[in-house]
């Protein structure tokens, strides 16, 4: 199953206390909250690149599966990451304490990502 294409942010939950809790500015929570994300994922092989652009914010990260990579965070944080696929349908990574989870079904990528007990679920479709 190939994560190639273009998402677009359907809904999302507990973006806010989510981002309170990286120490994201309130003025960028609530400029960001209900912004359209759309997300382009292009997979070769074990390759990834993926690009978030939000408003006028864009995010891109590259990493291959089970090796080492600098990703950029929600919060602008670079981190050294290794990002692991479950199956042939979820890609998974856990960085300062937080474990995040990118499953892809179908037409549908959701993204859930746990900081203690605070989880931010972001449900994007393919367009």
């Amino acid at each position: 199953m190939s994560f190639t294409g273009k998402y677009e942010l359907q809904h999302q939950e507990n973006f806010e206390p989510f981002m309170r809790a990286l120490g994201l500015p309130e003025d960028q929570i609530q400029k960001g909250k209900d912004l359209k994300s759309v997300s382009e994922i292009v997979q070769d092989g074990k390759k990834f690149t993926v690009t978030v652009t939000t408003g006028s914010k864009v995010m891109k990260n590259q990493f291959t599966i089970g090796e080492e990579s600098e990703i950029e965070l929600l919060n602008g944080e670079k981190v050294k990451a290794v990002v692991q696929m479950e199956g042939n349908n979820k890609l998974v990574t856990e960085v300062k304490g937080m474990k995040s989870v990118t499953e892809l079904n179908g037409d549908t990528i959701t993204y859930t990502m746990t900081m203690g007990d605070l989880t931010l679920k972001r449900v994007s479709k393919r367009i």
